[in-house]
């Protein structure tokens, strides 16, 4: 292969990305398409699972969305309660988009919303017991399923791999110029 297109131990074996670094190599020889063997590789992994995932959560009657919520909640432990300024923070959403998420869960009955006893103007988003229930469920259905997509590594691929993913997401966290802060 031409520089910048980066190789393959075997030829035949051969992504979208690596059809498309060749492309780009024939159109543009002088720029180096490395950025793209990683980044792009991620970009499409993430298209590509992605439907999956969905369609997961919507066999537990959730969107994407819905399900962050729901998690972010379970995660934080008993009581499984955040104010609506830590979750949107978690979630890097906007309070309106958050606001949309929760009413929605609220008539479902998965959360409830509460005046927190500390302070009367400030309110509280607290799983429901079906709240939890329907979080860990399609917690556990959604690892399966993403465990399923992994097979193809071995143990020591997917330790080196996630080690890898950890070091590059650090890095560009730690630059607030490249990544998100």
């Amino acid at each position: 292969m031409a520089s910048g297109t980066g190789s393959t131990d075997d030829h035949d074996f051969c992504d979208h990305v690596d059809r498309l670094r060749r492309q780009w190599a024939r159109e543009m020889p002088d720029l180096d398409t490395e950025p793209m063997a990683i980044l792009g590789r991620a970009y499409r992994l993430s298209n590509l699972v992605r439907p999956s995932i969905e369609a997961t959560f919507a066999e537990f009657g959730l969107d994407r969305g819905e399900f962050d919520v729901l998690a972010t909640l379970r995660r934080s432990g008993p009581p499984f309660r955040l104010t609506p300024t830590e979750l949107y923070t978690s979630l890097m959403i906007s309070s309106g988009g958050l606001t949309h998420r929760l009413d929605r869960l609220e008539r479902r009955g998965l959360i409830r919303r509460e005046k927190s006893a500390a302070d009367g103007r400030s309110v509280l988003v607290e799983l429901t017991e079906a709240g939890v229930s329907l979080a860990e469920g399609a917690f556990r259905k959604d690892m399966e399923n993403e465990s399923a997509f992994l097979q193809v590594l071995n143990a020591e691929e997917r330790k080196t791999l996630a080690g890898l993913l950890r070091r590059l997401i650090i890095g560009i966290e730690a630059d607030p110029a490249q990544g998100e802060q």
